[in-house]
């Protein structure tokens, strides 16, 4: 899986705010899996077609009401909720709080506003798999990057994108900073190599120089001071070399 504009479902039952929300979030640089009215066909949908995020009116027709689903797909999904309502009372919001939203949006809202819900929502993402992982718990860099446990959501082009580990070629130092590559992106984060390779799964990604990082699933090629992958040839120090030669049973 490559790296891709974070998922985001809407479940509304009034249409025309479901457009606006699928604009805003489109224009914002992320991908809407669905406009949906009803949440018997939200529960329906993520079972074909997971999203990361869901933003979900309170107040839907039928059976389920927006506080309910969210119930629903947190039990079944660990699904993030992001609640949008025009309610305000005090009753409404404190059973929708007993759901545990990652956020809400009284509407009507503005595109900025709802940009910031979903980066608070990946940061609380982000946070609750350092719990489960049982690190010290980690902070937002300056350009918005979180680690979680298969993937990272970093900043680029000025949205937030998720760049799962198995898309990974490998990483360059640069001086404070550090670069990811993949297939068909380059990507710059604000953060040393050393606290990002702590992040990585040792058994995925091990470290050949002092400079680079590989995945062990994409070398291509391996000589006695180089390593190749995607077409880059790397280089492989002698302090590192034994290590990443036992990785690949090689000595």
């Amino acid at each position: 899986m490559m790296d891709s504009n974070i998922k985001i479902l809407v479940v509304e039952d009034e249409m025309l705010i479901g457009a606006k929300i699928a604009m805003f979030l489109s224009e914002l640089g992320y991908e809407v899996t669905a406009i949906l009215p009803r949440a018997e066909e939200a529960l329906a949908h993520v079972q074909e077609n997971m999203p990361d995020i869901a933003l979900l009116d309170i107040s839907l027709k039928g059976e389920m009401d927006g506080i309910a689903l969210a119930q629903a797909l947190q039990a079944a999904h660990q699904l993030p909720v992001i609640f949008l309502t025009a309610n305000s009372d005090d009753a409404t919001f404190q059973r929708a709080k007993s759901a545990k939203p990652y956020a809400f949006l009284a509407k009507p809202f503005r595109k900025t506003e709802l940009q910031r819900a979903i980066e608070l929502t990946i940061s609380r993402m982000e946070t609750e798999a350092d719990e489960r992982t049982a690190t010290t718990p980690k902070q937002e860099d300056d350009n918005g990057t979180f680690l979680l446990d298969d993937r990272i959501f970093v900043r680029y082009k000025e949205k937030m994108v998720k760049v799962i580990f198995d898309s990974i070629l490998y990483v360059e130092a640069d001086r404070n900073y550090c670069r990811i590559f993949t297939q068909t992106v380059e990507y710059l984060l604000t953060m040393p190599m050393k606290r990002l390779e702590d992040k990585l799964p040792p058994a995925q990604f091990q470290r050949i120089h002092r400079s680079h990082i590989v995945n062990l699933a994409k070398v291509d090629e391996v000589s006695e001071g180089h390593v190749l992958i995607g077409g880059k040839l790397l280089p492989l120090s002698l302090s590192f070399r034994d290590g990443f030669l036992k990785r690949f049973n090689m000595i």
